[in-house]
This record gives C-alpha cells, structure tokens and sequence, in this order.
C-alpha cells in the first residue's frame, strides 16, 4: 500500500525490487532500482524528455563514482568535495555547476520522499537510509536570469555580412571549380540567413519543415514567405515544444529562402523529405552540424571564439531593436514570455546608445526652456 492511495507510484521501490528475493549484489542492484525508478517519475509524472533523463542520471553515477558510496551513504560534505573540483580543477560554468546540483537534489528528493519508499527499503536492506545532501549552505542559489559566458554577445552588422559573404563565396567557388558539395554549401549559406532574418536557434532552425512559411496577407509582396510557423520552440519545464509565428522582415532573407526552395532543394536526394534543410543522404540536417559549419566559417574569418550561431539570433533581437521596432513585438517575435527576457538578448552599439541619450537630452533640455519660459 502506498503511504498516500492504495496504489504504488511508478519508481516505487515495491515495484522495482521484488520482494523476497536476495540479491546477490544488493547495493549495485538497490542503485540501479533507484535510477530506473526515478527515470520513470521523470518521465511518467514529470514528463520529461528522455535526453534530460540521461543527462540527470549520467551526473548521479558520476557522484557515486566521486563520492565512493552508494546514495544512502551520501553527506553533504561529499556534495562540497564534488562542486570544489568541478570548480577547481575542471573550471566548470555557473550553468553546469547549477544543473549538477540540480540533478543530485532532485534525486535525492525522489529516494527520501515516502511515497517511494526508497528510505524504509534501505534501512530494512543496509540499516541506514538516504538524506537529502544537497542545501542552500552548499549550492548556487539562482540569482541571476543569464548565466551564460559574459564573453557571449550580439554579432555586429559587420561580422555578419562577412560571415554572408563568405558563405556565398564557398558556394561560387565550389560552382566554378567544378567540385562537389556547392549545393550544401549553398544550403548552409541559406541556413545563416534564415537564423539571422527570423531570430531562430539552431534546434528551431534544424527542425523546420516546407510548410513552415506561410503568406501573410498584411505583406503580399513577401509570397508564400510573409511568416514563420516555429514549432519546436524551447520548451519549459514538463511542457510540449512551445510553437510561435515570426513575421517576416528582412526582405532579402525572403529572396534568399525562396531561391533555395525553389532553385535548390529539389536537387538534393530525397526532395519528398519534408525537412526544409537536407543533407546529402536525404535525412534532416542536425543542429550539431549548423555548430560545426559555423565554427568552421567563424575560424577561418578569425572572428571571436565565443561566437556560435546563437548569437545570430541575439543579433536579430538587438537590430531590431536599435532600428526602433517597437519592444512588445519584438519580443513576440523572439517568442519570450518576458520582456526582461528580451532585454537579456540584447546588446544595443554604442552609436545606438548615443542618439538614444541624444533624443533624451534634447528632450529635457525642451521641457527645461518651456518651463523657464
């Protein structure tokens, strides 16, 4: 019987060990219990996606294998080492650190709560049972929205026309030297545009199909490519891909997407396929291969380490903005539940920064002469 219903949860030990039965590697078989319990609690009650699941349970061995203990032996002095050599020794991001200690105290939670029954099955088997280990003396608190590499920023008009640029110049000498691979490399040319002309990620833009572009009758000129249905946006906690509509605003992305939809894709292998961008083989280009293309481009132009093909999508946000588009839609067209979200994204030049403060000062220095007059 479940401590809270008369039914056993999925992950309940009950429902993982049977019961009665010795077991001949206790503690190794209690631990992998555990996980494939808690694997069950994530995905069935939590719902969430399987990757995340691996991810959490990778950093739980890891911590076993650190710390030399099974869980039910676990201390939070332990919890200190293991974030003392990730920081240490390993120079991990805030961000890592963060989803390291995340893991462990959401597993921690799951083997001491009493509707698993994880603690009495424990005490029964080794005499002792788990703790939590993981407290607010001895992890990060979340202070701050953005904890990504300060060094991470917007891309400048500049870079990204000599990144546009160089793209075309690899498909126009893959053409007039005769060798294979113009066609992807025209299709990688279009891909950067398309992130940058609609504000995308890497996973939006590897996952966007065909009938993604539809007409918006507000912008007859733009075709069949006035707007971008998003489906597979970042999603939150448990939800579903998060899905949006971007309006089209960058004439010139339009020209280009049509030109490749139309004069291009119909030669790759598999045209059928429904995926916008495909590879050689046929099947959908991944997000891993937009990373590796554009840290190609960006050594070979000696651009800046830290930047990845995000950035585009910061850089759509903060030109927008410095062109005077209003905030609200930017932000809708960013699909940002918050426009402090937005403000996060954006990295304003300085030229932009000096008419704004302009404006300001000539409209206070106005209201001071209507006052004295």
């Amino acid at each position: 019987m479940c401590v809270f219903g008369s039914e056993e949860p999925p992950g309940s030990a009950r429902l993982e060990l049977v019961g009665g039965v010795a077991l001949l590697h206790p503690e190794d078989a209690v631990l992998e219990a555990m996980l494939s319990g808690w694997a069950k609690q994530q995905r069935g009650g939590r719902r969430l996606q399987p990757k995340t699941i691996r991810d959490r349970e990778a950093v739980v061995r890891r911590f076993v294998l650190f710390a030399e203990e099974y869980p039910w032996r676990w201390s939070a002095g332990q919890v200190d080492e293991f974030m003392a050599t990730l920081i240490g020794e390993e120079a991990k991001a805030e961000s890592t650190i963060r989803s390291y200690q995340v893991a462990l105290r959401q597993f921690c939670d799951y083997i001491t709560s009493p509707y698993y029954r994880w603690a009495t099955e424990c005490e029964q088997r080794f005499g002792t049972h788990p703790v939590q280990v993981c407290h607010e003396w001895n992890t990060a608190a979340h202070l701050v929205d953005f904890e990504a590499n300060a060094s991470r920023r917007p891309m400048t008009r500049q870079e990204i026309q000599l990144l546009l640029d160089f793209a075309d110049e690899r498909v126009e000498r893959a053409v007039r030297l005769g060798r294979k691979g113009a066609l992807t490399a025209y299709r990688d040319a279009t891909v950067f545009k398309v992130m940058y002309g609609w504000g995308l990620r890497c996973t939006e833009t590897s996952k966007l199909d065909t009938v993604d572009f539809y007409r918006n009758p507000k912008a007859p000129e733009l075709g069949r490519f006035g707007s971008l249905h998003v489906r597979y946006g970042k999603r939150t906690k448990g939800s579903a891909p998060r899905r949006r509509t971007v309006a089209s605003v960058m004439p010139w992305a339009v020209e280009a997407v049509e030109d490749y939809v139309t004069n291009i894709r119909p030669r790759f292998e598999s045209a059928g396929h429904p995926a916008l961008w495909l590879t050689e083989r046929g099947g959908r280009l991944r997000p891993r291969e937009i990373e590796s293309r554009f840290a190609s481009y960006r050594d070979e132009l000696g651009l800046p380490k830290e930047l990845v093909p995000h950035c585009l999508r910061h850089s759509y946000i903060t030109h927008l903005i410095e062109d005077g588009a209003d905030p609200k839609f930017v932000q809708d067209q960013a699909g940002h539940r918050f426009a402090s979200t937005t403000a996060i994204y954006t990295g304003v030049s300085t030229d932009f920064m000096n008419t704004m403060m302009r404006k300001a000062l000539d409209r206070a220095l106005g209201d001071e002469g209507e006052e004295m007059g």
